[in-house]
């Protein structure tokens, strides 16, 4: 499904793409994140998977990474924390510094649902070959940096 814009050719390119691509990625999300059967939110998933892969980070660095408000992420990390999957601990030399771990418990879920969610990460991009996932990788890298 394209746009039903009728206007100028560039600006009826623009949104059809545009279309294509939220409705792409919302479908693969979806897709990929229903298929790990897990009680948490895309947001939450990320902060595990961001915190198993880097180590503790700041507050504010997840929300960052993952390209959250602050005012989401003390959320999102309040629901983890209240799960015991993280802990919060504050930096002792400059207290408006917040640091978050992976307890134990955090570790092991994300330890056990992260191969299933590469799994089927490759089965829902398996669908291109992988000259065309390379060039998707390039275009959206590009699309991402505004240009740059």
């Amino acid at each position: 499904m394209g746009t039903n814009y009728r206007g100028e050719t560039a600006a009826v390119l623009a949104l059809d793409a545009y279309i294509k691509l939220i409705r792409a990625a919302e479908s693969v999300l979806t897709r990929v994140h229903r298929s790990i059967a897990c009680d948490l939110t895309v947001s939450q998933f990320g902060v595990l998977e961001s915190l198993h892969h880097l180590g503790p980070m700041y507050q504010q660095m997840i929300g960052v990474k993952l390209l959250k408000s602050g005012g989401n992420i003390t959320m999102v990390i309040d629901n983890l924390e209240k799960r015991g999957l993280v802990e919060r601990h504050r930096d002792k030399k400059d207290r408006r510094y917040i640091n978050v771990h992976l307890t134990q418990q955090g570790a092991t879920l994300i330890e056990e649902l992260f191969p299933r969610h590469v799994k089927n990460i490759v089965a829902e991009l398996s669908v291109l070959p992988p000259e065309d996932q390379e060039a998707l990788g390039r275009i959206c890298r590009q699309l991402g940096r505004g240009g740059q």
